[in-house]
């Protein structure tokens, strides 16, 4: 077990180190100022890159189920598209990754996205002609292979950007629009979908392909930083918060993903499920809020009882005592989500070795992303998931409030830390 002490020393350290000097191993210059015109007009392209770049992941679970339903009859098909996309994130996140060291960030960054816009573009074509199955799920999976690597040179770019002593508060905001985009993409692709499934993949292959479009240049990065050392992106300590963020992935997830069998489980219509999803959206938007204004670095101890808060409101959930013992639980893991996300960025920026960043923020994307798809991946296989029963319950309803697979990981985080 990793001892709290080693663990987060070095990070605090680099931490201190980077607010005076971490632009320079990035950039080979000094940081930027804010206040200037052209560098506030370029992080509002970011922020604006930011938000759209995850709606291919936030509406494909329903766009690509409409999509497989359309085809095959069985809109089970989604989850396997979606799966590809996630196995191939994690297999690509950090070969792909490492390809573009030697370019700019935001050259390769576009490239990136061209070739996952193609990928989707091509998906929506093959099922306009009816092609076979399996070609989806392929094309869905080279969609994928380059989604972790491309959110990691996106959030590389943020260090270009915007100061050390300003990154809480630009994690927050792009906190804050990340989970809107999460609220409102899913919706879209419904709506759209129910006219043309098609056309909804479409749609969503043109809003992911915005920061192609609007991603800033900021220079040769990384031409000035090869004969920085590499490093390990897989210390003990990275693990740790690796780790983390796939456990949160996994406790919101199931506050999203159940929230049909929440509301069924306590005697209600499916359509109220959003009892538990509006709360865990509104919490999670206000935390990213709080985190732009606070605008710091949290502390060991805030992030300790961000994690025991979260781990308090996962076990709430997964009791199904009560409507009301639920929603107090979703509002606790909501509010501490952005707060969380934030950290975990900052302390990654830390630890991670200069030349190796964009590696480690796509492991932090794949690590979330692993999170929801084992959440989903156990509603829609039945399994048991670290102890967790995962099984239907005898009436035939799947006991979806008690199979929060995220309490046990976050235990084991807070353990370790």
């Amino acid at each position: 077990m990793l001892r709290r002490d080693d663990t987060l020393s070095s990070g605090w350290t680099a931490w201190i180190n980077m607010t005076s000097h971490h632009k320079a191993d990035a950039t080979g210059s000094s940081s930027p100022s804010p206040d200037e015109p052209s560098n506030r007009w370029k992080l509002f392209r970011w922020f604006i890159s930011s938000a759209t770049f995850g709606v291919p992941q936030a509406a494909g679970p329903i766009a690509f189920s409409l999509l497989a339903l359309s085809l095959t009859g069985d809109a089970r098909g989604g989850a396997a598209m979606m799966l590809a996309m996630t196995l191939a994130q994690v297999v690509g996140a950090i070969p792909i990754a490492r390809l573009g060291r030697n370019l700019p960030a935001a050259t390769f960054l576009k490239r990136l996205i061209v070739v996952r816009t193609l990928a989707l573009v091509a998906t929506a074509l093959l099922a306009a002609y009816q092609a076979s199955f399996p070609w989806l799920i392929l094309f869905a999976a080279v969609a994928g292979l380059v989604n972790g690597a491309a959110f990691g040179y996106l959030r590389a770019l943020l260090n270009q950007l915007a100061p050390a002593s300003r990154l809480p508060r630009a994690l927050g905001i792009a906190a804050t629009l990340n989970e809107t985009t999460f609220v409102l993409a899913p919706v879209a692709a419904s709506g759209l979908g129910t006219i043309s499934p098609v056309f909804a993949v479409l749609a969503l292959a043109a809003l992911g392909a915005v920061p192609a479009l609007l991603v800033p240049h900021t220079g040769p990065a990384h031409l000035d930083n090869v004969h920085l050392p590499g490093g390990s992106i897989l210390s003990p300590s990275i693990l740790l918060w690796l780790a983390c963020a796939a456990a949160g992935g996994a406790t919101v997830a199931a506050i999203e993903i159940g929230a049909v069998g929440l509301a069924l489980n306590f005697g209600y219509e499916p359509t109220l499920a959003i009892m538990f999803t509006v709360p865990l959206c509104l919490t999670a938007v206000a935390g990213g809020i709080w985190i732009s204004v606070r605008n710091r670095m949290a502390k060991r101890n805030t992030v300790l009882a961000h994690l025991s808060l979260m781990t308090l409101g996962s076990t709430l959930a997964a009791l199904d005592v009560s409507v009301a013992t639920t929603v107090v639980g979703t509002v606790l893991i909501g509010v501490n989500m952005a707060p969380l996300s934030t950290y975990y960025s900052l302390i990654l920026d830390t630890l991670a070795p200069p030349r190796r960043r964009a590696e480690v923020f796509a492991l932090l994307r794949t690590a979330n992303a692993i999170g929801v798809h084992l959440r989903e991946c156990s509603d829609d296989c039945g399994f048991t998931v670290h102890g967790v029963d995962c099984r239907r319950r005898p009436d035939g309803h799947r006991d979806l409030g008690r199979r929060n697979c995220g309490t046990p990981a976050l235990s084991f985080c807070l353990s370790c830390y």
